[in-house]
C-alpha cells in the first residue's frame, strides 16, 4: 500500500486482509496524522517515502521492492477486500501462474447509494520485471504483459469509497492534468497517458479539450477500434459533427467487425437522419462514460 493521512480509512482496509496477508508493506508519502502508527499497530513495515516529486508509480514500486513473498495484493487505504473473495485469491496464488489478475472494483461515493464498476490489476506475482508505470494513474498491466505474463479477469471484489466533495475532486482533476501533461512532454511516445488526460478533461466537463485528446489517441493508435469508438462518441455528443462521428464508427467497425457499440451508434445516427429519434449511448439516451479514470 501507499498512504498519506489515512487514519480514518486505514483500519477498515487492513482488517479486510486479516488472515490472508502474512506480510504488510506500507509506504507513507508524508502523513501528518496517526496513519504510520496505525499501520505499525497492524504489524506493517512502514517505509517513509519522499514525495516532493509526485510519482505514485515510484511509491508503489518501493513497496514491491520491499515485499518478500511470492505474490502481491495491492490496495489503497480507501479500499476494502470483500472477504468472500479470499478463497479465490488463495486458489489463484496456489496455481502460481504468471498472470496479473483484474479485480472488480466497486466505486462508492459518500453521497450516493449507487456505485460504478471498473476492473483493476491488483493481484500479481512478485517478479523483478513487474513494476508500475505512470506518475499518476499508475498501472502495472503493460509491465506484466511485456515480461511474458497474461492478464486475467476475476470476480474478486474490492470496494472503493471516495469523497463526494465535488470541488476537492475537481482540484485533483486539475492537479492530475498538469502532471499528465508533464509526462506526455517527457515521453510523447507513451500514448497511454492520453487516455487518462481525456478522462480528466471529461470529468471537468471540458469537452472540447477531451475531444482534441481523443483525436490525438486515434492518431497514435489508428488500428485501435476502441479509440475510433470513443472519438466518435465525442464527435457525436459534444462537437457535434455527425459526419465525422459516422466515419469514426465505421472505422471502428472496419477494425473490429461486428463491434456492437459501433453498430448501435450507427443505427442511432440512421434514425436521427430519418428524423425518428435522437442518438445517445444508452437506452435512456444518456451519453456513455468516458475512459475510466476513477481516483
Amino acid at each position: 500500500m501507499i498512504v498519506k493521512n489515512e487514519e480514518r480509512t486505514l483500519p477498515l482496509c487492513l482488517d479486510s486482509v486479516q488472515g490472508l496477508a502474512s506480510e504488510l508493506v506500507v509506504v507513507d508519502t508524508g502523513s501528518t496524522d496517526r496513519t504510520p502508527l496505525i499501520a505499525a499497530h497492524y504489524g506493517a513495515e512502514v517505509i517513509a517515502f519522499d514525495f516532493t516529486t509526485v510519482d505514485f508509480a515510484a511509491a508503489r514500486n518501493r513497496a514491491i521492492a520491499r515485499a518478500k513473498n511470492r505474490w502481491i495484493l495491492m490496495l489503497d487505504a480507501d479500499e476494502t477486500l470483500d472477504r468472500v473473495s479470499i478463497p479465490t485469491i488463495e486458489k489463484l496464488v496456489a496455481l502460481n501462474e504468471d498472470s496479473g489478475y483484474f479485480l472488480e472494483r466497486r466505486n462508492h461515493s459518500t453521497d450516493s447509494e449507487c456505485f460504478t464498476t471498473d476492473y483493476v490489476v491488483r493481484l500479481f506475482p512478485n517478479r523483478a520485471g513487474h513494476r508500475y508505470r505512470g506518475r499518476v494513474h499508475e498501472t502495472i498491466d503493460t509491465s506484466i504483459v511485456s515480461n511474458g505474463g497474461r492478464l486475467v479477469k476475476t470476480d474478486i471484489r474490492i470496494d472503493h469509497n471516495f469523497s463526494s466533495d465535488r470541488e476537492a475532486r475537481r482540484r485533483k482533476n486539475r492537479w492530475y492534468i498538469e502532471i499528465l501533461k508533464e509526462e506526455i512532454a517527457a515521453d510523447p511516445s507513451d500514448d497511454s497517458r492520453l487516455d487518462f488526460l481525456a478522462a480528466e478533461y471529461h470529468q471537468l466537463e471540458m469537452f472540447d479539450e477531451a475531444t482534441e485528446i481523443a483525436e490525438r489517441i486515434v492518431e497514435a493508435r489508428p488500428l485501435d477500434p476502441r479509440a475510433h469508438l470513443f472519438v466518435g462518441v465525442y464527435h457525436l455528443l459534444y462537437t457535434p459533427d455527425l459526419r465525422r462521428a459516422r466515419a469514426d464508427f465505421n472505422q471502428a467497425l472496419k477494425r473490429r467487425p461486428g463491434y456492437p457499440e459501433a453498430e448501435s451508434f450507427l443505427r442511432r445516427l440512421d434514425e436521427r437522419e430519418r428524423g425518428l429519434s435522437c442518438p445517445g449511448a444508452n437506452a435512456d439516451g444518456s451519453p456513455p462514460p468516458p475512459i475510466s479514470a476513477v481516483t
